[in-house]
């Protein structure tokens, strides 16, 4: 049986009222913790409507808010759950709709879900089944600093515009054309800015030609392309694009000796597309690296004949035992450059360790966390790959980078 406790210290008036199996709501409504409220058909939440979820409410038609709906402050609890019974379902309204958590669930034709409002999500987001798709509809769906996602697909995503807020590592939930093909971002610093992203399965030649190029990229990804904006904040980025077998060309995939995959990015300025860099994974079938700018990215095969200074060569292997042999991350040479910074990120893209001016003896990364914003700080890391950036001024005063994978065992 379903239970509704309506909460409100003033007279509530026109609460929930059902015309032809839609559920309206025009005044206060407030869903307890540990209550389950279901609707019988849609729900439109009209302008001056204001609900607090704290429970579980069950959305099986078309949603509208053109209201005020949201979650108690503190309180983390608040499932909205879609979960069509009747085909595809529209989340609309004027209205900021804030969930702590939500769940999409539909197994309808695909999109199942046409969003045209804006949803915040505080808490988690289950993509359990349905694209939710705001490509053309002008819905945004914006993550919290805190928020997090679960169980994306092929079969659940985002087609379209995602927005996430704050400095934690994200992985966008992003698709299109039946693909998921998320972009992850690390690195940030800001903690009120944030980034939007999305994935097209389209030839980015149409947008910007693969004509105009830097000399040393060889072939730009002529299936596939993603868009990355710094909206908000000051914050750099470390990102990783993956490569799929079912969308990314197989020209780009094919091995070939002083060729590597990097991540390119049309610079609108310069009017061509421009090397980013990047560093294979070829396990986890992904390139990082920390970008320069923002817009459009893809993937690209470049001619990977850049020498590095021959007095820096970086040994990314520790074992932290004790033992007196690869105790460090050891660089080579690096007191030859001491305006330098060296950043190690976990898996995750979590910064473990930073510093200025490395240089092998009082300054080194010898496997304990010491990131600005890291779990654990000052306990051993664990076994693993870990993904290192070092910044250096090279003896001609250019800025020069490299980045790679570290290996801790």
């Amino acid at each position: 049986m379903t239970t509704i406790k309506i909460i409100s210290v003033l007279t509530v008036l026109h609460v929930a009222s059902y015309v032809c199996g839609q559920t309206v709501n025009t005044g206060a409504l407030t869903i307890a913790p540990d209550t389950q409220v279901s609707t019988l058909g849609d729900f439109d939440n009209r302008a001056g409507g204001d609900m607090i979820n704290d429970g579980e409410f069950f959305v099986y038609g078309h949603f509208k808010n053109d209201g005020l709906l949201s979650f108690s402050p503190g309180q983390a609890t608040g499932l909205v759950r879609f979960e069509g019974m009747y085909g595809a379902q529209d989340i609309s309204g004027e209205g900021l709709s804030e969930f702590f958590g939500v769940r999409f669930d539909n197994p309808a034709t695909q999109p199942a879900f046409r969003l045209s409002g804006d949803i915040t999500v505080n808490g988690n987001a289950q993509f359990v089944d349905g694209i939710v798709y705001n490509r053309s509809g002008g819905g945004l769906v914006d993550f919290g600093p805190e928020a997090s996602h679960e169980q994306v697909s092929d079969r659940s995503f985002v087609d379209g515009q995602v927005r996430k807020t704050g400095d934690a590592p994200f992985d966008y939930p992003v698709g299109n054309g039946g693909y998921y093909r998320g972009a992850s971002a690390s690195g940030l610093s800001d903690i009120e800015g944030y980034f939007t992203s999305n994935y097209t399965l389209e030839n980015s030649d149409a947008r910007h030609s693969h004509f105009n190029k830097e000399e040393r990229i060889v072939f730009i990804d002529n299936e596939e392309y993603w868009e990355i904006n710094r909206t908000g904040g000051t914050s750099d980025m470390v990102l990783s694009l993956t490569w799929h077998e079912e969308t990314t060309p197989a020209e780009l995939l094919s091995e070939e000796d002083g060729k590597a995959i990097h991540i390119v990015r049309w610079d609108g300025a310069k009017g061509l597309w421009v090397d980013e860099g990047g560093v294979e994974n070829h396990e986890e079938q992904m390139v990082t690296t920390a970008v320069s700018g923002y817009g459009i990215f893809t993937l690209a095969k470049v001619l990977d004949e850049e020498k590095p200074d021959n007095s820096l060569e970086v040994y990314n292997g520790i074992s932290p035992n004790g033992d007196g042999k690869n105790d460090f991350f050891y660089l080579k040479g690096i007191e030859h450059y001491p305006d330098n910074t060296v950043e190690v990120y976990n898996r995750w893209g979590v910064l473990v360790y930073e510093a200025k001016g490395y240089n092998n003896t009082d300054v080194r990364f010898n496997g304990y966390s010491r990131g600005r914003a890291t779990i654990n700080k000052g306990k051993l890391l664990p076994t693993g790959t870990y993904f290192y950036i070092l910044k250096y001024k090279a003896e001609d005063g250019r800025a020069k980078d490299r980045s790679g994978y570290l290996y801790i065992n």
